[in-house]
């Protein structure tokens, strides 16, 4: 760590609070944009970097900002990955996932299954009239297509649901200083043992077992990573629905606007990960000593990237605090990150928002928000509404 004097001169990161940044996180972090884009934050105990060129700067330079670091807590939890790995070594755990999660691969795979599980998610609530988007649909959603993704039958998602809390609950206290509860090993215990059936199965049943055909990867290898995409695509794909939902049903002339048109719903997805990624920040640590926008970095040292803050920077977005989906340039945010580490995930993600909201909207085209049950986004580092209430009239 770095001696005291070093970390003086940054007044408005020395204020800066968990809960503003939790709850409240856009006027201070246009304010460390502006004055401060590099600054010391020791609520955080590390720097945070706010302004868009430089948060790409630090996603793309992997040799000076890595995520390889001992304190990493997901690898400590489920061993090393894509998402704890850098170089030769991220490389080799990211390639056996990349081909089934390109673009066509995903829709030949998920599309039809995505479709069929909006339906009946909402069959289940309509007749009510109203509904918790979020928990009823959003991340029931979220799941049943990443057990579709490991190998797991449907009826599987409620215990896999059981090990992923579990898993979350224990990445949660490593990074708070605490030591791995043994309910977390136990969790992730569970979820080899069953994953390590999935890929016996063969390169046919599952893109885990397609994984391991190419011998590139352990079977330890390929469930650690399994268990990174079981977190990025329940957490990030929920929180992306969720966000984009409440962004369309505080501005219902949007709803208007978008009508039948798949392009425009697009747009509006795009705008709404601007506005609110569901990732809020990635965290890197200084691989040696370095300097960024005339600050000094010491190895080892904590370097949090504010996608949030990027993604709302004026030099890039104009009227960045708009929702705005006919500005330019949809897709220039970083919510999916950037660099080796931009998410492996993202035509997944974004096929399930598509769908589900596309499938709400025509299904329940009165959806509103429940004026009695307001929704905020909020997160420090994932940031959706805790609820997302709606009601309809009767279709």
């Amino acid at each position: 760590m770095t001696d005291e004097p070093a970390k003086t001169g940054f007044p408005i990161g020395a204020a800066v609070s968990v809960n503003q940044l939790e709850h409240d996180p856009h006027p201070v972090l246009a304010e460390l944009r502006e004055y401060e884009p590099v600054s010391w934050i020791p609520a955080l105990d590390g720097w945070l970097v706010t302004r868009y060129d430089l948060a790409v700067h630090v996603m793309r330079d992997a040799d000076t900002f890595t995520v390889d670091d001992p304190r990493f807590s997901t690898a400590q939890v489920v061993g090393p990955s894509m998402l704890s790995l850098d170089g030769e070594a991220h490389a080799r755990h990211r390639a056996p996932f990349a081909g089934p999660f390109r673009p066509r691969a995903v829709r030949e795979r998920f599309a039809e299954a995505a479709a069929i599980d909006a339906e009946e998610l909402i069959d289940s609530f309509e007749p009510a009239g109203r509904a918790e988007l979020r928990r009823q649909f959003a991340g029931p959603l979220a799941a049943s297509i990443m057990a579709r993704a490991l190998g797991l039958e449907q009826g599987e998602v409620g215990t896999m649901l059981g090990w992923y809390d579990s898993i979350v609950a224990a990445v949660t206290e490593v990074t708070a200083g605490h030591e791995l509860p043994e309910r977390g090993g136990e969790a992730f215990d569970a979820l080899r043992e069953r994953l390590e059936e999935v890929i016996a199965a063969g390169p046919e049943a599952s893109l885990l077992g397609a994984a391991a055909a190419q011998e590139d990867l352990t079977t330890e290898q390929i469930v650690s990573n399994a268990a990174v995409l079981l977190f990025g695509g329940i957490e990030t794909t929920e929180g992306m629905i969720a966000n984009a939902l409440l962004h369309l049903l505080e501005h219902p002339e949007l709803l208007a606007w978008i009508g039948h048109d798949r392009t425009r719903l697009e747009a509006v997805l795009e705008e709404s990960l601007r506005l609110e990624p569901a990732a809020a920040v990635v965290d890197r640590y200084a691989a040696t000593d370095t300097e960024l926008r005339n600050v000094e970095i010491v190895h080892g040292e904590l370097v949090r990237v504010s996608v949030t803050a990027a993604n709302r920077d004026p030099a890039v977005f104009p009227n960045p605090d708009r929702l705005d989906p006919r500005r330019s340039g949809p897709r220039s945010h970083l919510a999916f990150a950037q660099g080796p580490h931009v998410c492996v995930g993202v035509h997944l993600a974004r096929l399930e928002a598509r769908t589900a909201i596309a499938t709400l909207l025509r299904r329940l085209p009165t959806m509103q928000l429940d004026p009695a049950r307001p929704s905020m986004v909020q997160g420090l580092v994932f940031r959706k509404p805790p609820t997302l209430h709606a009601i309809w009239e009767d279709q």
